[in-house]
């Protein structure tokens, strides 16, 4: 476990899937990642790559050739290199190997950078081109926030506040976890989205065209804040597994198929093209 901490927080980041899995809060004594009971869900944090979201049949299509990659990726089952670190940052990489290229047929150098700056997480994402060609992909991030903050408070005394004014229209998904082609109004206050128990019954909440690049955590009973900013993200899910005490935000850059339509990785919707020696970057950050 790789630890980074300063006045404010500490950060602590394993191997295996170069996964957050604690942000601690050193003011309030409150641990804001979910601590992955494997009962519930198993996870805290994972980074989603090469792609974001289910493929139809766990199929990746390219360039004529069938590959079979699993929902969101290998990087959050795979065991990446920490490259180097101090006491406020830590940066890992999960290059290409002979398993990844059985999977997805490209040359890359994916790397995680996380580091503090002043009140807040940043997340790095940084994928290479190492190959002879361009690269497809997709990234983004599936941070699990513990809801409600303190022990005794009601999840449903929590809500989610946005940026903008943004009427809320979800994407909706299949039991399989790929769009259907619907998409559904989701009720919202004056930027406000209560969470309730049954707000994610149908699977995650996925929006494509938000003018928000920043969703805030609060609750009406006191003052405490967790905000999640995603500048470089055009999409974001949220999702909880119904009953438990988290919530997901979710930035996205790429997303899963829609039922009926299998194209070319090059034809995904919100893939990302690298050409050859490109670096390509993107943030988000957590903060109080």
């Amino acid at each position: 476990m790789t630890i980074i901490e300063n006045d404010l927080f500490k950060i602590a980041i394993r191997a295996q899937g170069g996964e957050l899995t604690s942000f601690y809060n050193k003011t309030t004594n409150v641990e804001h990642i979910w601590q992955a009971d494997a009962a519930i869900w198993p996870w805290h944090a994972p980074n989603l790559f090469p792609i974001v979201g289910g493929l139809i049949n766990n199929q990746l299509f390219v360039d004529g050739n069938t590959y079979e990659l699993p929902r969101h990726g290998f990087t959050r089952t795979s065991e990446l290199l920490l490259i180097s670190s101090n006491e406020q940052s830590a940066w890992f990489s999960l290059p290409y190997c002979e398993k990844t290229l059985a999977m997805y047929p490209y040359k890359f150098d994916f790397q995680i950078h996380y580091d503090l700056i002043d009140d807040a997480l940043r997340i790095t994402y940084k994928v290479i081109n190492l190959d002879k060609k361009p690269i497809y992909f997709s990234v983004g991030g599936h941070p699990a926030f513990n809801v409600p903050f303190n022990k005794g408070e009601d999840y449903e005394d929590y809500y989610l506040e946005f940026e903008a004014d943004d009427k809320l229209i979800a994407h909706q998904l299949s039991a399989d976890g790929l769009f259907n082609g619907e998409t559904a109004p989701v009720p919202i206050k004056v930027r406000k989205l209560f969470l309730t128990r049954d707000l994610f019954n149908k699977d995650a909440l996925v929006f494509k065209n938000l003018r928000s690049r920043l969703v805030t955590i609060k609750s009406t009973q006191h003052e405490q804040t967790l905000t999640v900013e995603f500048p470089h993200f055009n999409y974001l899910g949220l999702w909880a597994k119904p009953g438990a005490d988290f919530v997901c935000i979710e930035p996205w850059l790429g997303c899963a198929d829609t039922e009926g339509v299998h194209v070319d990785i090059s034809k995904k919707e919100a893939i990302q093209k690298l050409n050859v020696g490109h670096v390509f970057e993107a943030a988000f950050f957590i903060s109080m």
